[in-house]
C-alpha cells in the first residue's frame, strides 16, 4: 500500500504531496484524511493522507513512521472545504487543513474521553426509586410518563436536588422531549414563543440551503428562535452548529442550551485546554453530539448531516481569522450550508452594512424582529463632555446621579470603556520622556495591579520605575484611562457597593469568565466594568443602567468602518439595560454628541444609520459598493520594505485595471521589530485579480527578507 501525503515544509508558502509506503501494522488504520508522521530528508514531518494506491514497485519509497492520531480524520467534506479555502484565501493547503483540527489532536495515546458532571448528573429510573420521592413528586413522574407515551429513561438533575430536578428539564430516551413545570409542579406549555418569534421560525425553510439575515433588536428573543429551529432540526435527525463571537458569551449561551437540550452539546473556544478541545472533538466524531457551540473555529466541527448553521452577532469582526489562512467563518458557514443543503442564519441587532445590503437586495432572506420581548427599549441619554459638570474625569454628574439612584434601589449597573489597563501612556512631566515598546511603534500601557507597563501588540513588559530614568526626578505621570483606573475610582465613589472588572486582564485564568458572570448574576456585585466583551449577548434582568464612559474611542480609529463600529458598540452595550421587567436607561458620554453614529444609536435607529452610512460609502467607494484586498508588505529592513512596496504598486498598476491605494505605512508601523506597509485594491469584478496575486506570492516565495500577506475583505487595516 502506498499513500500520497501532503506535508508541511519549513517554508510556509510551500506544501507538496509525497508518496510513502505503509507498513503492514498500519494498513488497517490508514484512511484518506488521517494525519501521519513521515521521514523527510533528516526531518520528521506531519502530513495528511490525500490518496491511497497500490505499490507498483517502480520507486524506492520510505515508510511512514506513525499515525499521529487515528481518532482524528479530515472527512471528505473537510478535504473539499480545505481546497476551497486555499483558492479563496491564497493560503497553503496544509494550513487550511491544520486550522480545521483541534490543537490537542496529537495526544496519540489518549484513549478516554473526559466527561465532567459538575453541573449535570444523570439519574436513571432505578436510582430514582431509592431517592424516596414524595407522593407529589412521584405523581408528576407518573403523569409525564403516561400522558406523553414515552419510555422514561433518565433525568438531568441540577445541583443533585430531586426537587430542583422536577422543576427543570426532563429528557426521554426515544427522542428529546423538553417540558417545564411551574412553581406548583403543573406542566406548562413547552417553551412558548411570541407570535413574532413563531412567524420568524415558520419563515425558515429547513429543507434547503438559503442564507437568512435575522435582524432583531437587542432583547427581541433571537436566542429562543435559534433554539426552536434547532429543536426542529434535531427532530429531523440532523445536527446544528451555533457560532458566537466572544468567549465571554459562552457560559450564558451554553447554560441556556443545556437547560433545553441536555448534555448532547460540544463546546469549542479558546478558553479550553488542548486536551478538552480534543475531548469535544472526539465526542463529535463518535456521534454523541447533536449541537456544537463555539467561537470561530467551531465552524469546522466534523458533524455529519448538518441541519442548520447559526452565526450569532454576525457583525463581529472576530469571525475573521487574522493569520493564514485568513478565512471568514461566515463564508465557511455558507459553503457548508450549501454542501449539506441546509439553512444558514446570520443574526444581529446591528448587521454589517454588507449583510443588510444583501438582505435588501434579496441575496439573503431578511427576517426582522423589531420589538423587544418586554416591549421596552431603554431610554438613552447623551451627555456632552465639553459642557457637562463632572464628578471626576470619568463620570459626568448625570451618570453619577443615575448610578446612585439605581444602586440605592438594589439594581445593577454596567459601565463600558473599550480600553484596558490603568493608563494608556506613562510620561515624564519634566523632561517629556515617554515609555514606548522597543519592538513596536506604540506606547506601553500601565497596569497598576501588576506594577508593569505592557505592550498590547507583542507582549513586551517592564516594571514601572519610581523616578524618570532620564532626568532622575519623581515626575512620572499617567495619561489616558483604562478599565483598571475606572474601577479604582468607582470604588472610591461607591464604597458601599461591590464592583467587578471584566477585561482581558481579569479573564486570563481558566473559568474566570463564567465566575465573573455568575457572581454578577447572583448579585454579589452591583457594578460591572468592562471592555468590548461585555457589550453583547449578556442577559442580566436586574441591570437597569448602562454607562458608556467615552463613546469616542472607536470613532477616532483611522478606518472607514469607525462609524459603523461605534454605532454597533453603542447599540449593543445599550441593549444590556432593561432586559427584565424593570425599565432601563443608558447614559452615553461623548465629546461628539452631534455625530450621526451617536445620534442614531441614541434613537436605536439602525435603518437611519444604514442609509446615511451607505451614502458615505458610495461617495468614497468602499464596501458594500466595492470589494477590498489588503496587501501587507513586511520585513525587518525599512529601506527594503519601502522599496519593495513601491515596486509592488508599479506591478499592480501595470497588470490590474483597478483602483489601487498606497503604499502607506500600517498602524502601528512597526510590530515585533517588523516594518509594515499597506496597499489596498478596490474592485467590483475579480477579472484576473487572483492570477496576478498568485504571481506576486510566487515571486516572493523564496525571498526571506520580505513577507507578503494578502487579505481579502479585511476587517482591520
Amino acid at each position: 500500500m502506498v499513500v500520497d501525503v501532503l506535508v508541511e515544509l519549513s517554508n510556509r508558502n510551500i506544501d507538496k504531496v509525497f508518496s510513502y509506503l505503509v507498513p503492514n501494522k498500519f494498513k488497517s488504520k490508514i484512511k484518506i484524511g488521517i494525519c501521519v508522521l513521515v521521514p523527510f530528508a533528516n526531518m520528521k514531518l506531519e502530513g495528511f493522507v490525500l490518496n491511497i494506491k497500490d505499490n507498483d514497485n517502480s520507486l524506492e519509497l520510505k515508510e511512514i513512521i506513525d499515525i499521529v492520531n487515528d481518532g482524528v480524520i479530515l472527512t471528505k467534506e473537510l478535504l473539499e472545504l480545505g481546497k476551497y479555502l486555499k483558492d479563496k484565501t491564497l493560503s497553503t493547503l496544509i494550513s487550511c487543513y491544520q486550522v480545521m483540527l483541534p490543537t490537542g489532536f496529537k495526544a496519540k495515546n489518549k484513549k478516554k474521553i473526559n466527561i465532567k458532571y459538575e453541573t449535570y448528573v444523570y439519574i436513571n429510573e432505578e436510582e430514582l426509586k431509592n431517592n424516596k420521592l414524595t407522593d407529589k413528586q412521584q405523581d408528576i413522574i407518573n403523569y409525564l410518563s403516561i400522558n406523553r407515551n414515552v419510555t422514561y429513561s433518565k433525568l438531568i438533575n441540577i445541583n443533585s436536588s430531586v426537587l430542583t430536578l422536577l422543576k427543570k428539564n426532563i429528557i426521554y430516551k426515544e427522542k428529546v422531549e423538553v417540558y417545564r413545570l411551574d412553581s406548583n409542579y403543573e406542566l406548562k406549555d413547552k417553551y412558548p414563543l411570541t407570535e413574532l418569534q413563531n412567524n420568524i421560525v415558520s419563515n425558515v425553510n429547513l429543507e434547503k440551503y438559503l442564507t437568512y439575515l435575522l435582524y432583531g433588536v437587542t432583547g427581541s428573543g433571537k436566542t429562543e428562535v435559534y433554539m426552536e429551529l434547532i429543536e426542529k432540526v434535531i427532530d429531523m435527525g440532523k445536527s446544528a452548529i451555533v457560532l458566537i463571537p466572544e468567549i465571554s458569551l459562552t457560559p450564558q449561551t451554553v447554560r441556556r442550551f443545556k437547560e433545553r437540550f441536555g448534555m448532547g452539546i460540544a463546546i469549542f473556544h479558546s478558553g479550553l485546554s488542548d486536551s478538552e478541545k480534543f475531548d469535544e472533538y472526539r465526542k463529535i466524531r463518535n456521534e454523541d453530539i447533536k449541537i456544537v457551540i463555539g467561537a470561530r473555529s467551531a465552524i469546522f466541527a466534523p458533524l455529519e448531516n448538518l441541519g442548520i448553521i447559526i452565526v450569532d452577532e454576525e457583525h463581529s469582526s472576530s469571525y475573521k481569522q487574522e493569520n493564514m489562512p485568513r478565512y471568514d467563518a461566515i463564508d465557511v458557514s455558507k459553503w457548508r450550508g450549501e454542501y449539506h443543503n441546509c439553512p444558514v442564519i446570520l443574526g444581529s441587532a446591528t448587521p454589517t452594512l454588507e449583510s443588510f445590503a444583501r438582505g435588501m437586495k434579496g441575496v439573503y432572506k431578511l427576517l426582522i424582529m423589531d420589538k423587544r420581548i418586554n416591549n421596552s427599549l431603554p431610554k438613552v441619554i447623551i451627555v456632552d463632555l465639553f459642557k457637562s459638570k463632572k464628578v471626576n474625569k470619568y463620570l459626568s454628574e448625570t451618570l453619577f446621579n443615575k448610578m446612585k439612584n439605581v444602586l440605592e434601589k438594589g439594581e445593577q449597573v454596567i459601565l463600558f470603556l473599550n480600553k484596558r489597563g490603568y493608563s494608556t501612556t506613562i510620561n515624564c512631566s519634566e523632561c517629556g520622556k515617554t515609555f514606548a515598546c522597543p519592538n513596536c511603534d506604540v506606547t506601553l500601557t500601565y497596569h497598576k495591579s501588576s506594577g508593569m507597563m505592557r505592550c498590547h501588540y507583542c507582549g513586551y513588559a517592564e516594571a514601572k520605575p519610581d523616578i524618570c530614568p532620564n532626568c532622575k526626578k519623581d515626575s512620572l505621570e499617567g495619561s489616558g484611562s483604562g478599565t483598571e483606573q475606572v474601577e479604582e475610582e468607582i470604588n472610591k465613589l461607591f464604597p458601599n457597593y461591590n464592583s467587578i472588572r471584566m477585561d482581558f486582564d481579569t479573564t486570563s485564568r481558566k473559568g474566570s469568565h463564567e465566575r465573573i458572570l455568575n457572581d454578577f448574576k447572583d448579585k454579589k456585585y452591583s457594578i460591572l466594568i468592562g471592555t468590548q466583551m461585555i457589550s453583547k449577548g449578556l442577559d442580566f434582568p436586574n441591570v437597569t443602567l448602562v454607562g458608556v464612559i467615552n463613546a469616542d474611542n472607536s470613532l477616532n480609529i483611522p478606518d472607514f468602518r469607525s462609524s459603523e463600529t461605534t454605532f454597533a458598540l453603542l447599540n449593543q452595550v445599550s441593549g444590556r439595560s432593561g432586559r427584565g421587567e424593570k425599565c432601563g436607561e443608558v447614559v452615553i458620554q461623548t465629546y461628539n454628541p452631534s455625530h450621526y453614529a451617536i445620534e442614531y444609536a441614541k434613537n436605536n435607529n439602525y435603518l437611519g444609520f444604514y442609509k446615511e452610512e451607505m451614502h458615505n460609502r458610495k461617495l468614497l467607494g468602499y464596501p458594500p459598493y466595492y470589494y477590498l484586498v489588503l496587501i501587507r508588505i513586511k520585513g525587518k529592513d525599512y529601506n527594503k520594505v519601502s522599496l519593495e512596496s513601491k515596486q509592488i504598486k508599479e506591478y499592480l498598476n501595470k497588470h490590474l485595471n483597478f483602483s489601487i491605494l498606497g503604499p502607506t505605512i500600517a498602524s502601528p508601523f512597526r510590530v515585533n521589530s517588523i516594518y509594515r506597509f499597506n496597499i489596498i485594491i478596490k474592485y467590483k469584478t475579480i477579472n484576473n485579480l487572483y492570477d496576478i496575486l498568485n504571481e506576486l506570492l510566487e515571486h516572493y516565495k523564496s525571498k526571506k527578507d520580505i513577507i507578503i500577506d494578502i487579505d481579502f475583505d479585511p476587517k482591520s487595516f
